[in-house]
């Protein structure tokens, strides 16, 4: 059974994607929503790797060895300005596209072997998810005409 493999990825990405946030809100604090909105999306990015875990723990008997880059890397670090702010949210919003799409994955491996448990997490995971991805599309929509058509 692979499942084990899937929910490694989605705390690896949850876990990469707070840590993200995190620097995005210490990257650009001189605006006036990213610091704060950021580490709240930290947070709950911890909280949903901190949910996987029992998981993990239930499935990782079953693994067999890890196959080769499973994991990706998606975020380079921060920058600077209008546009680094654009490019870091587009950034986030990849990331956390990427939690989406495995917490599909793994919410239809959840049905297939029965798990409730499992399948009540990602639920309101995935649900979660989705409020991030709208909050990084709304705010991207705000940043774009300044970074894009202003000159610094």
């Amino acid at each position: 059974m692979h499942l084990a493999h899937y929910l490694g990825l989605l705390h690896r990405a949850q876990t990469n994607l707070a840590d993200a946030f995190r620097q995005v809100a210490d990257a650009h604090a001189d605006e006036p929503d990213i610091r704060h909105l950021c580490q709240r999306q930290a947070e709950r990015c911890d909280a949903h790797a901190e949910r996987l875990r029992p998981f993990a723990d239930r499935y990782a008997e079953e693994a067999p060895a890890e196959p080769d880059r499973l994991h990706s890397e998606l975020f380079g670090g921060t920058r600077t300005g209008g546009l680094g702010l654009l490019r870091d949210l587009q950034d986030l919003y990849l990331m956390a596209a990427e939690c989406d799409i495995t917490w599909t994955v793994v919410g239809q491996a959840a049905r297939g072997v029965r798990d409730r448990d499992l399948i009540e997490t990602v639920r309101e995971c995935e649900g979660e998810t989705a409020i991030q991805l709208k909050w990084l599309r709304t705010r991207m929509k705000q940043a774009a005409p300044q970074a894009l058509v202003v000159a610094d």
